[in-house]
């Protein structure tokens, strides 16, 4: 299993009821039902006014590290993207869920 994590900020001046945004939220998360290999997927906007806080979260699981490089390179991935990118910058982090051992990092 894999996790892919996606924080979003909208661009200064861009609200959540921005046209663009409300286009690519749901492009984004009608992926979920055209590619293979999601396992889970979860999706919300931040509840919280802290400064530091990002505005939009994606929270994926994917079956395999292969599963999650066909989702990258997907046409209907890549149409989610191309619109996000007119609203909203990002941050990922794709892991593969474990404990963390005592001594290491």
């Amino acid at each position: 299993m894999v996790t892919h994590l996606v924080l979003f900020k909208l661009k200064a001046g861009i609200a959540r009821d921005d046209p663009r945004v409300v286009t690519a939220i749901a492009s984004l998360t009608a992926v979920r039902g055209i590619i293979g290999g999601i396992e889970r997927w979860e999706h919300g906007w931040n509840i919280t006014d802290r400064p530091i806080a990002y505005d939009f979260a994606l929270d994926a699981t994917f079956s395999t590290r292969e599963a999650l490089a066909a989702y990258g390179p997907h046409p209907a991935h890549q149409a989610a993207v191309s619109q996000l990118r007119e609203a909203m910058d990002w941050v990922l982090c794709d892991f593969e869920p474990g404990v963390l051992e005592a001594g290491r990092n």
